[in-house]
């Protein structure tokens, strides 16, 4: 189906506003982790935003329809944000912002392992540009802590939970349904791990609650069905394009707001993971105009 163009350009807003707010939660989730333990937090971020939309989920014909769809995408989730919260205990927001960013990497990957397509000679050198930049950000080996290598596990999850929701949101899915299914069984399993591993399951403070409260409705709520309507309608290339600003949303919260150090360092290592996003997108750009036979760009 074609979208005109305001509509289209209300859904390029969209996403734009998803990579925002994405971005500024790193530093916002790592200022609430002397109030909660992160497996806490995302359970309690999760139920809370499944209970926001319960009322409207409830009015559905079919309650239990995209079921077996949200447990598929509620197991990428919680590998996603268990691990990248948790990282934030070890690393830096803005390190977080930009491993968390190396995602669009690993899709190639994954299409690779399942149906065997060999990356391109683009994408190759996307990912050498982006291990380049992580080498840097990190500080190779030694600088290499657990809150990096937890945040490249939540990398490798934010790609497969974004292939799998693609492709779920373009066969007619009802976005509110395959949204409150995720965010539900999401923040059970969360809760029910850190209780079975013994873990603090109550919030201290009001400022921990609110920042909760903020994740679920805002980067939660909002931006994950604004990013299934407009997956729904938008091209891929642009949908992955302006997700790039993700990291540099993260890093700029950070190194202002945040008021991380700044270095000139990380923030070269940044660039190349960025450079490396944007590459490997454009790649997957130019190979589809070819394969439509129009003229590519000089």
């Amino acid at each position: 189906m074609k979208t005109d163009p305001k509509t289209a350009a209300l859904y390029d807003l969209g996403l734009f506003y998803c990579a925002a707010i994405w971005g500024s939660t790193f530093i916002v989730t790592k200022s609430a982790l002397d109030n909660v333990h992160p497996i806490t937090m995302v359970g309690i971020r999760f139920l809370i935003s499944a209970l926001a939309i319960l009322p409207w989920a409830l009015r559905r014909p079919s309650f239990s329809r995209h079921m077996k769809e949200g447990f598929g995408l509620a197991f990428f989730l919680c590998l996603l944000y268990m691990t990248q919260t948790a990282g934030l205990q070890f690393t830096t927001a803005s390190n977080s912002g930009f491993i968390t960013g190396l995602f669009i990497i690993f899709i190639p990957v994954f299409i690779f392992l399942a149906r065997g397509e060999k990356p391109k000679r683009m994408e190759v050198v996307s990912a050498l540009l982006a291990i380049a930049g992580m080498w840097l950000l990190t500080g190779g080996v030694r600088g290499f802590n657990l809150g990096d290598g937890l945040t490249l596990v939540a990398a490798m999850a934010y790609s497969g939970h974004l292939i799998i929701t693609d492709r779920y949101v373009k066969s007619d899915a009802d976005p509110l349904l395959l949204a409150f299914h995720q965010f539900w069984i999401t923040g059970a399993a969360a809760m029910l791990f850190a209780a079975a591993m013994g873990w603090p399951m109550t919030v201290s403070g009001a400022k921990g609650w609110w920042i909760i409260v903020f994740l679920a409705l805002f980067p939660t709520l909002s931006a994950f069905y604004i990013q299934m309507l407009a997956q729904r309608r938008s091209d891929p290339f642009k949908v992955g394009i302006i997700f790039t600003l993700e990291p540099v949303f993260a890093a700029a919260f950070a190194w202002t707001l945040g008021g991380e150090e700044f270095f000139w360092i990380k923030a070269a290592g940044g660039f190349l993971i960025v450079s490396g996003m944007l590459i490997g997108e454009l790649a997957k750009f130019r190979l589809r105009r070819a394969a439509a036979r129009e003229v590519l760009p000089v």
